[in-house]
C-alpha cells in the first residue's frame, strides 16, 4: 500500500533540492514558496498551509496576502502581510518576506483556514482599501473580486468602518469602496 503524500510540501518534508527537481519533472507545482502534488488543486486550505509551513502560526493573514488565500488575488504578494491583535501582547516577528501590524480585531472578523487564521473577506476589503498607501485604481478589482467572494456591499463595509471611533481614513475608504462596488456591477 502506497503512502500518500501531504497536500503541502515543504523543505520539512523533502530536501528543497528535491521538490525542485519534482517541480520541473511535472510532478509538482509551487505554492508560494511550498510545492502540492499535481492531482491536488490550489484551493484556499493547499495556501493556509503553505503559510503555516513558513510563517509563525499565531500570526493572522491580512490584507493581500489574506486576499491570496481567499482566492481574490491570483499570485502571493512578495511581502506578506500579517497581523496580531494588539491585546495579543506579542512582538511582531522581523522577516525579510513579511510585515506584521498590531490591529483591534474582534473575532468575527476572522475565519480559519486549514489552521491558519484570516481576515474575513469583509475585513479584508475594508483594510486594503484604508490601510494600503499605494492603493490605486488598479487595487479596485480585488477589492470588488472580495466583495464577490463574501457577499457584500458597501453598506456591511460601512458598518465595519463606523464600529470604530477615531479610525483614519474612513471617507478615503469609503469612496474607494463605492468604487470596487461600482467596478464589480459592471
Amino acid at each position: 500500500m502506497s503512502q500518500r503524500l501531504p497536500r503541502v510540501l515543504s523543505g520539512r518534508d523533502l530536501p528543497l533540492a528535491e521538490l525542485t527537481a519534482a517541480r520541473i519533472d511535472g510532478e509538482v507545482y509551487s505554492v508560494d514558496e511550498c510545492f502540492s502534488p499535481l492531482d491536488e488543486f490550489e484551493i484556499a486550505p493547499h495556501r493556509a498551509l503553505a503559510l503555516l509551513a513558513s510563517f509563525p502560526p499565531r500570526l493572522i493573514a491580512e490584507r493581500h496576502t489574506a486576499a491570496w488565500v481567499l482566492g481574490a488575488q491570483p499570485a502571493p504578494p512578495t511581502v506578506h502581510q500579517f497581523c496580531v491583535s494588539i491585546e495579543a501582547r506579542t512582538r511582531p516577528t522581523i522577516a525579510l518576506r513579511m510585515s506584521v501590524r498590531e490591529v483591534v480585531i474582534d473575532a468575527e472578523d476572522l475565519l480559519q483556514v486549514a489552521g491558519l487564521p484570516v481576515t474575513t473577506p469583509l475585513r479584508t476589503a475594508v483594510d486594503l482599501v484604508r490601510c494600503s498607501g499605494d492603493f490605486d485604481d488598479r487595487h479596485l478589482p480585488l477589492v470588488a473580486e472580495l466583495m464577490r467572494i463574501g457577499g457584500f456591499g458597501v453598506e456591511h463595509c460601512a458598518e465595519l468602518l463606523n464600529r470604530r471611533r477615531n479610525l483614519p481614513d474612513k471617507r478615503v475608504a469609503l469612496a474607494r469602496l463605492i468604487a470596487a462596488a461600482a467596478l464589480r456591477q459592471t
